[in-house]
C-alpha cells in the first residue's frame, strides 16, 4: 500500500510504490503498519488527484497553457485594423503594441529564469497565467482617449506570459528524455503556431459575434484562469535533472553569474539563440502585418473596398489564422520526423535540419511580395509553404538547448535565449516595419497602391533576416557535437570539478 503525508492508506498501491504529494515531493512506499488509519473522503480525493499526475498529463496541461499564451498574444493582432481605427493611430504607433509587449516579455524572462532554477516552478507558472488573464480582461474596458494605457496593458501582459515561456519547457525536460523528450517538446512548441492561429480566429470570430472588437479580449482570460488552476492541481514539480538520472550528481548549485559565464562559452547555445532571434524577427513582423498587407492587396486588385465602417472585415485574419494553425501542425510534425530520420545519418541532424528549412522558407516568403499584387490565392500558397518550413525549427531548437545545457541551468538558458531572441527579433520588428512603411508613404503621394507597396517593401526585410538565421544554424552544426559532449561530461564529474 502507499501512504500519504498524513499517514493514511491509499487503496490500490503496492508496497514498492511511491506517491507524489500535491507539493511535488516523493513519499517512498511503506509496508503495512497497524498504526495507519483509513483515508477520509477528502484524502481519497487528494489521492485520486495524485494518480492523475502522469508525465503525459502534465505535458498536455503545459501545452494547453502554451496555446493560451500565444492565443492571447495574437488575439489583438486579429482585430488590429479595428484597434487602429478605434484609437486613430498610424502604422508605427499601432506597431508599438507588439513592441511594448515583447520588450516587457524579454526583460522579465531572465528574472523568471533565475527564479525557475531555484524555486517551485509550477507556482510561478500559475501566478503568471492568473496575472496576464486579469490584465487582458481589464484592458478591454479602456476608452479611446487612453491609447497609452492600452499599450501599457500589453506590456504588463508580456510580463505575465514571460514566466510561462521561460519555465514550462524545463519541466517537460525533467519529465522526459531522448526521443520521448523530442516528441513532447514538439507537441509543446506546436502551441506557438497553433495558439497564434487560434488568436487570429478567436479575435475575428468574437468581434463578429458580438459586433464589438473589445469582446475579443474577454474570452482568453477565462481559459487562462482554467489553465492556471489545472497546473496547480495536476502538474508535478520534478527534481531538476531527474529524467537525465543526474539529480544526485551535481550537488552544489552554481551562481547566476557562473551560469551566464558557462552559457556565453557554449557556442552551440549562442549561435542557436541568434538563429532564434532571426525566426522571431520574421514571425513577429509577419504576425502583425501580413493580414493588413493582404487586405490592402485586395483593395489594389479592386476585389474589396477600403474599410470605412466601425467593424472591418476579418476575412484575411481568419484565413491567415487557419493557415498558421495548419502550417504549425505540419511544420512541427515534419520537423520531428525529419530530425529523427536524419539522426540515423548524422549526429548533427538537429541544427542542419533547421538551417535547410530556414533557407527554403526565405525563398517562398520572397515570392509572397511578388505575387500578392496579382493573386491573393498565390500569396496564400507561398505563405503556406514558407510558414511550414519556418515552423520546422521551433521544437528542434529547444531540443538543441536540452542537449548542450545541463539541467540545473536550463531555465536560465531558456530565459536568456528568449531574452536575446526577442531583443534582436520581434521586440523591434513590428515597429520597424511600420516605421519604414510610414516613411515611404510620407515621401511619395499617398494612394491605395502606394500604401500596399510601401508595406510590402518594408516586409521584404524579413527574408534577408531569415537567410541570416539559416547561417547561424549552420554555425551551430559546427560546434554541436563538442558542446553536447561537454554537457554529458559535466553530469559525471564530481561537483568540485565542474567547469564554468
Amino acid at each position: 500500500m502507499c501512504v500519504e503525508s498524513d499517514g493514511c492508506e491509499i487503496e490500490g498501491c503496492s508496497s514498492s510504490d511511491e506517491v507524489r504529494t500535491l507539493s511535488g515531493s516523493m513519499s517512498p512506499g511503506l509496508k503495512s503498519n497497524p498504526d495507519l488509519h483509513p483515508c477520509k473522503p477528502g484524502q481519497k480525493f487528494r489521492a485520486a488527484l495524485l494518480r492523475c499526475r502522469s508525465p503525459a498529463a502534465a505535458a498536455g496541461i503545459l501545452t494547453f497553457g502554451n496555446v493560451l499564451n500565444y492565443m492571447d498574444r495574437y488575439t489583438v493582432v486579429g482585430v488590429l485594423l479595428d484597434i487602429q481605427r478605434h484609437y486613430d493611430v498610424s502604422d508605427s504607433r499601432i506597431g508599438l503594441l507588439q513592441t511594448v509587449f515583447i520588450c516587457s516579455f524579454m526583460v522579465a524572462a531572465p528574472i523568471f529564469g533565475y527564479l525557475g532554477d531555484r524555486f517551485n516552478r509550477k507556482v510561478i507558472l500559475s501566478c503568471g497565467i492568473f496575472f496576464w488573464s486579469i490584465v487582458t480582461l481589464s484592458s478591454s474596458f479602456i476608452s479611446k482617449e487612453y491609447y497609452w494605457l492600452f499599450v501599457l496593458s500589453r506590456g504588463l501582459v508580456g510580463i505575465g506570459e514571460s514566466s510561462y515561456s521561460s519555465i514550462s519547457p524545463t519541466i517537460i525536460g525533467d519529465l522526459f528524455t531522448n526521443n520521448s523528450r523530442t516528441m513532447m517538446l514538439s507537441v509543446f512548441y506546436l502551441a506557438i503556431p497553433l495558439g497564434s492561429g487560434l488568436g487570429y480566429i478567436l479575435g475575428s470570430s468574437a468581434k463578429e459575434a458580438a459586433g464589438d472588437w473589445h469582446w475579443a479580449l474577454r474570452v482568453s482570460p477565462v481559459l487562462g484562469i482554467t489553465a492556471g488552476t489545472l497546473i496547480l492541481l495536476f502538474v508535478p514539480e520534478p527534481k531538476r535533472g531527474s529524467a537525465d538520472q543526474m539529480a544526485g550528481r551535481i550537488k552544489t548549485r552554481t551562481s547566476w553569474f557562473c551560469d551566464m559565464k558557462a552559457l556565453a562559452k557554449n557556442r552551440s547555445y549562442v549561435f542557436s539563440s541568434l538563429a532564434s532571434a532571426a525566426v522571431s524577427f520574421a514571425t513577429g513582423a509577419f504576425g502583425m502585418w501580413i493580414p493588413l498587407y493582404l487586405a490592402r492587396a485586395q483593395v489594389v486588385q479592386k476585389t474589396a473596398e477600403p474599410c470605412t465602417k466601425e467593424i472591418c472585415s476579418s476575412t484575411d485574419s481568419l484565413i491567415f489564422g487557419a493557415i498558421t494553425c495548419v502550417t504549425g501542425l505540419l511544420g512541427v510534425v515534419i520537423g520531428a520526423a525529419t530530425t529523427r530520420l536524419c539522426r540515423q545519418k548524422t549526429e548533427r541532424a538537429d541544427p542542419l535540419v533547421c538551417a535547410v528549412s530556414m533557407l527554403g522558407s526565405a525563398i517562398f516568403i520572397c515570392l509572397i511580395f511578388v505575387v500578392a499584387k496579382k493573386s491573393i490565392v498565390g500569396a496564400y500558397v507561398c505563405i503556406f509553404i514558407g510558414e511550414t518550413l519556418l515552423f520546422l525549427n521551433w521544437a528542434i531548437t529547444a531540443d538543441i538547448l536540452m542537449f548542450v545545457v545541463i539541467p540545473t541551468r536550463r531555465a536560465t538558458a531558456v530565459a536568456f535565449q528568449s531574452f536575446t531572441s526577442h531583443l534582436l527579433g520581434d521586440a523591434g520588428s513590428p515597429y520597424l516595419i511600420g516605421l519604414i512603411s510610414d516613411a515611404l508613404q510620407q515621401n511619395y503621394t499617398t494612394s491605395a497602391l502606394w500604401r500596399f507597396l510601401s508595406l510590402g517593401y518594408a516586409l521584404m526585410l524579413c527574408p534577408f533576416i531569415i537567410v541570416l538565421g539559416g547561417m547561424f544554424f549552420l554555425a551551430t552544426a559546427l560546434f554541436f557535437l563538442d558542446d553536447r559532449e561537454e554537457a554529458e561530461k559535466q553530469l559525471t564529474r564530481p561537483p568540485s570539478s565542474v567547469r564554468v
